[in-house]
């Protein structure tokens, strides 16, 4: 599944594809913004962490992944 993160004040997203269902994720960040820890920490499929400062979330896009296609196909 992909995760769009927006952050305040940066001209990127941070995106990352995590294991993770769509229901986690959301629970994940949920806990976070009621939390007293003031940080969202996901993990990605590799088992990297990705540590947002709650005060600078802007926005988190949950979207399941779609296959890429490779190669040449005829339509």
């Amino acid at each position: 599944m992909e995760v769009k993160i927006g952050v305040q004040f940066a001209p990127r997203e941070l995106a990352l594809e995590s294991a993770q269902s769509p229901a986690e994720v959301e629970r994940t960040v949920a806990e976070a913004l009621s939390g007293r820890d003031g940080v969202l920490t996901l993990f990605d499929e590799k088992g990297r962490r990705v540590i947002v400062p709650i005060d600078k979330l802007a926005y988190v896009e949950i979207a399941e992944s779609s296959p890429r296609p490779v190669g040449f196909t005829a339509s």
